[in-house]
Formats: structure tokens, C-alpha cells, sequence
């Protein structure tokens, strides 16, 4: 069995009991941040309803830090459940990607995009 890239991570820019954040080492813009439960789980749907909660904590305070250093014009927040859906890292991980104006030419869809042909709408 292969071993988990997240279940060994303790160094993380902050954390609380049951979730960490630290910066996405392929990021999508700059300040990209992962947010990971520290117990293995798969996907968000294996979360317990404590690590959904310890996570969404982290997701605001990712997004206060991210604001002060980098001030993003936007958000996206994302994960990806199972191969089919692109998720590569079996640990459950929440992508919080700053945007910023002009970082695509037409942002509207979003998260769409994931099936580029059904983000224009």
C-alpha cells in the first residue's frame, strides 16, 4: 500500500484540532491553500460532521489571510470526489484558490469549468 501524502503533514501555516491549511505545492494562483482533516479520509463525504465544521473555521480564516497578503478579487473553493472528478491525492483536501481580475477572460461558470463546454451558459 502506497503511503498518503497528507497523513504524515504537521507543518501547516495554521490548523486547529482536526484540520490544517498550508499552501497547494502546484498552486492555481498565487496563495492557493489545501485545507486537510489530519485523520485519512478519502473525501469530503467521509468527513464527520466535527471536521466539516473544523475545516469550514479554517476555510474563513484562510480567506481573512489571503485577503491581507495578497488581496484576491474573488474565491473559489473546491474538492474533488473520486478519480472521475480529477481528485489525484486520496486525503480528502479542500482547495481554497484566490482569483484575481484578469487571471481568465471570461471567469463566469467558475467551478463550471471543470467541463469546459458547460461554463458558458
Amino acid at each position: 500500500m502506497l503511503a498518503c501524502l497528507f497523513c504524515d503533514r504537521d507543518e501547516f501555516i495554521f490548523e486547529n484540532e482536526l484540520a490544517g491549511a498550508f499552501l497547494d505545492k502546484y498552486p492555481v494562483s498565487e496563495g492557493h491553500l489545501l485545507i486537510i482533516p489530519k485523520q485519512h479520509r478519502v473525501d469530503f463525504f467521509e468527513l464527520t460532521m466535527a471536521e466539516k465544521a473544523a475545516i469550514d473555521k479554517l476555510l474563513i480564516e484562510g480567506k481573512a489571510y489571503l485577503e491581507k497578503l495578497y488581496q484576491p478579487d474573488g474565491f473559489n473553493i473546491g474538492c474533488n470526489c473520486g478519480v472521475v472528478s480529477g481528485q489525484s491525492v486520496m486525503h480528502c483536501h479542500i482547495h481554497l484558490i484566490p482569483r484575481y481580475k484578469g487571471d481568465t477572460a471570461q471567469p463566469k461558470g467558475g467551478v463550471r469549468g471543470v467541463i469546459p463546454e458547460k461554463q458558458r451558459y
